[in-house]
């Protein structure tokens, strides 16, 4: 038909090339729709979705194909000129195609992990290139990946190269003369698609967005796009003006009672402890509540933690603002959700230097463990506001690392009971996890203690796990948490110890074998994790079902162990709040989604565009639209000051000032 149009040969080979990469975006487009549509969801609802995601589609295949039509303005650089020019744009075209089918690649890892399109986050990763490339390498097959991707981009430059002979077969002799209108006329063409709309306004990110569902955005965004769209937001910004304006809802929801606008609180004890208490803080790697037999989880994946829970103060609705394992140490060691967007605030140097509770911690040791490098998202820069810390990582040990990450979390623990055991004042101390994640190492020598189980795939999936290593890597962390209690029994130090367990992050999946349909249609598994409170010599058992987040760990262990501190963040002291307003603050960073939980609803509202939504805790509830419309009034206030407040103090919470 293109043919009998008599249109030049060039654009007779673009307008094939587009066919073609339409049906490469569409196949991968179905690829992840199929592989990650929730059991739940209709195929027939996602007309619109997949229409506005072969818009995007057609803006970056357009993006790629416009510049040989531009260039092919002047004849002697049109593909058809010469053998030359043939080869030259047939090379350019297989280097689009290996950067497209890099980007989907990187997106299916990315989708499997968080549930997400790849985005500017991702650089985060970048800028510690050798951990990052190792983690790769012993968690997938990068070579064969590697070979795969090659191989395809060749294969696709040899059809690049079979359109371009059958056009010259089909052409050669006809006469078609070359037109300049076909050209503009095409450039116009193209041009409109990169646009993507008809009016005023751009197709923009944020339309993909505007559905009523998490997942029918997801199948209309595309990498490229999302990628592209979220750099910009690497950037730290906040409005003081905003905060000010704020401060009075803060202040309210808070309890605060400051006049002047300051979130500087100083904290006497309630009850003044006889003995001053050594604290060990352990930030544990993707402690999952839904996977964790503290949920109720028939696969019982921790029995251990399960048996010292039942003794200490739980926490079972404890939310982390975010996902990462960066992000969830900043917030547990600054009392700040970290709400800078697309970049992580360890990373930021103007966010770095942070006041610390545990700086008011007189008179104690101060301890960090690791198992890996520090360097790994600057872990090292943030940790070193702790005043007169001694850092325990991988060069420290003499133990053998077991992959990218160090030495194992059994060995790490048994390490730092070791040091513990020599204390002769009292001590605080970090101990940061790392073996429940992939590439979901057990070392060999722990196999003949630890005792690896296989479940069918179909039993996994139903009850959250993806495979049977994440499975295994899962209840390995319990054993990890085993070993060390169970050593630190025999130790004097344990008696006068709070052992403080909070989850770093969570991880997306499927949890409607556990609780109610929000946690996962809102992907509350991505935030939601234990925080125990463990002295069975200081602490009365308790199991706490009030909403609290990650934030509130520092003031609430200060609480515990009788110190007096300054408080200057939002973190609160969830055992003796005088307010009655639980609540935990949260944030999707790439889809620009703030939100917050309390222990009814899940409020939350999009930064892009005016989305507010409520979803309520427990199945089968009803409201009436005046209380939802109520809920939506109340709450928007307070998400929209707490966040603006989080990004001014992300680069005013200085640790000088506090002194």
């Amino acid at each position: 038909m293109l043919i009998k149009l008599r249109l030049p040969k060039t654009l007779l080979w673009v307008f094939n090339l587009l066919g073609l990469f339409i049906l490469l975006f569409t196949l991968y487009r179905l690829l992840t729709l199929l592989a990650f549509k929730p059991q739940d969801e209709e195929l027939n609802g996602l007309v619109s979705s997949l229409f506005l995601g072969l818009r995007f589609d057609l803006r970056w295949i357009s993006i790629i194909l416009s510049p040989i039509v531009i260039a092919s303005l002047i004849p002697r650089l049109s593909p058809f000129y010469s053998t030359r020019n043939r080869r030259i744009w047939t090379w350019y075209l297989a280097a689009m195609t290996f950067i497209i089918i890099f980007f989907f690649a990187a997106d299916l890892g990315a989708i499997s992990y968080n549930r997400t399109h790849v985005g500017a986050s991702a650089l985060n990763f970048m800028e510690d290139p050798g951990i990052s490339i190792k983690m790769l390498w012993q968690s997938y097959p990068l070579i064969w990946m590697v070979l795969g991707l090659i191989f395809l981009v060749l294969m696709l430059r040899w059809m690049f190269r079979k359109i371009h002979v059958y056009i010259v077969s089909k052409t050669d002799g006809k006469g078609i003369p070359y037109k300049r209108n076909w050209f503009l006329a095409s450039i116009f063409f193209f041009a409109f698609l990169i646009y993507g709309n008809v009016g005023a306004k751009p197709l923009k990110w944020s339309t993909a967005l505007e559905f009523n569902n998490s997942f029918h955005s997801f199948v209309a965004l595309n990498p490229l796009q999302n990628f592209f769209y979220t750099l910009k937001l690497r950037r730290p910004t906040f409005d003081e003006t905003k905060v000010r304006t704020s401060f009075p809802v803060m202040k309210q929801w808070m309890g605060l009672t400051n006049e002047e606008f300051s979130f500087k609180r100083n904290i006497q004890p309630g009850i003044k402890s006889v003995k001053t208490p050594n604290v060990v803080l352990v930030v544990c790697e993707s402690f999952s509540m839904y996977k964790s037999s503290l949920s109720g989880n028939p696969l019982n994946t921790t029995p251990f933690f399960q048996s010292i829970a039942n003794n200490g103060i739980l926490f079972d609705r404890c939310f982390t603002p975010h996902f990462s394992t960066a992000r969830g140490l900043f917030a547990s060691l600054t009392g700040i959700p970290d709400v800078q967007l697309s970049k992580f605030s360890t990373r930021n140097p103007q966010a770095l230097d942070q006041h610390s509770i545990i700086n008011d911690f007189e008179g104690y040791q101060k301890f960090y463990f690791l198992g890996g490098d520090p360097g790994f998202n600057n872990f090292e820069g943030l940790v070193r506001n702790i005043d007169q810390l001694q850092m325990n990582t991988e060069k420290n040990f003499q133990c053998k690392p077991v992959n990218v990450w160090g030495i194992s979390d059994k060995d790490l623990f048994l390490q730092a009971n070791k040091a513990f055991t020599k204390q002769e004042k009292p001590f605080f101390a970090i101990i940061q996890t790392a073996d429940n994640h992939r590439p979901f190492t057990i070392p060999p020598q722990d196999t003949i203690d630890f005792k690896k189980k296989y479940i069918p795939k179909q039993e996994l999936i139903k009850y959250g796990f993806e495979s049977v290593e994440e499975y295994n890597a899962f209840r390995y962390a319990d054993y990890c948490f085993q070993k060390f209690i169970e050593a630190a029994k025999n130790e004097n130090y344990f008696d006068n110890t709070i052992f403080v367990f909070v989850g770093d992050h969570g991880v997306t999946g499927n949890a409607l074998k556990i609780y109610p349909k929000a946690w996962t249609e809102q992907r509350l598994t991505e935030e939601h994790v234990p925080l125990l409170f463990y002295a069975p010599k200081l602490l009365a058992p308790q199991k706490r079902s009030e909403v609290v987040s990650q934030i509130d760990v520092l003031p609430t262990i200060a609480g515990l162990a009788g110190q007096t501190y300054t408080n200057t963040t939002l973190g609160r002291d969830v055992l003796n709040d005088s307010t009655t307003n639980h609540y935990a603050f949260i944030i999707s960073h790439d889809e620009g989604r703030i939100g917050m939980i309390t222990d009814d609803y899940v409020f939350t509202r999009n930064l892009n565009f005016k989305q507010e939504e409520v979803h309520f805790l427990k199945d089968n509830v009803y409201y009436a639209p005046w209380q939802v419309d109520s809920i939506k009034i109340r709450m928007s206030t307070f998400t929209s000051a707490f966040y603006e407040t989080a990004r001014w103090m992300l680069v005013n919470n200085k640790k000088e000032s506090v002194r």
